[in-house]
């Protein structure tokens, strides 16, 4: 499995950052109606997990924890949970839900609020840009607190932003044998006029098992 993680030839002097989505064989995350639970396979979590189990922390957007509530922790193969970090720029993030365990790993809150939830250990306090945060400033204070290998590991828009402003490392695609038709596509980017402008990474295709398809692309190299 090592070859899927190129986190040893990092530098150590930066941040290297891992951007991860499952999709659909058309594109998408999830129904019209948000239903997105087993849109991935037994190969495709596990290969999620074992990402977790690589970096010091994983990243999502507070619309990711309200409707899907995950726990973003290691549980299918060996390691150790890494730091749960939340963007939240519109202050929607309460006191509940399963980030907030107590399992030891660090629970992080970024935000435009002077405060987090009484169970998260920190809080990054960042000005909005436009709708959001700079994913590069996020990416930035990260860093300087400890966490050189980083996960961004959704939603959608989260994961879109994060690419529009090159600040991935490395994009993971898992691709499922399903079609769905119609729902939230896995990204939204903003609209290009012609095929000379898109991105073009480098990229390797792994067969992860039960038809799932791992698309690993390096996004400093043509992309």
């Amino acid at each position: 499995m090592e070859i899927f993680f190129p986190f040893t030839n990092a530098d150590p002097q930066r941040p290297f950052v891992v951007g991860q989505l499952g999709q659909s064989l058309d594109g998408r995350i999830a129904t019209i109606s948000g239903d997105a639970l087993d849109i991935g396979g037994a190969a495709g979590l596990s290969h999620l997990h074992s990402l977790r189990a690589n970096v010091n922390a994983v990243v999502v957007g507070a619309a990711t924890v309200i409707a899907d509530d995950p726990r973003l922790n290691v549980r299918l193969v060996p390691g150790a949970n890494p730091a749960r970090v939340v963007i939240d720029p519109q202050g929607r993030i309460g006191d509940e839900g399963r980030w907030l365990a107590g399992d030891g790993a660090r629970r992080i809150l970024i935000t435009t609020r002077n405060k987090a939830p009484a169970s998260c250990d920190e809080f990054i306090k960042l000005e909005r840009r436009g709708s959001g945060f700079d994913p590069c400033e996020i990416v930035s204070e990260l860093f300087k607190r400890g966490m050189k290998r980083i996960l961004i590991e959704g939603g959608a828009m989260t994961l879109s932003r994060f690419l529009e402003a090159r600040a991935l490392d490395r994009l993971h695609v898992v691709v499922t044998p399903l079609i769905i038709g119609s729902g939230k596509s896995s990204i939204d980017l903003p609209p290009i006029a012609s095929l000379a402008e898109a991105m073009r990474p480098e990229t390797r295709v792994f067969i992860l098992g039960g038809g799932e398809v791992l698309f690993d692309c390096d996004m400093r190299s043509g992309g």
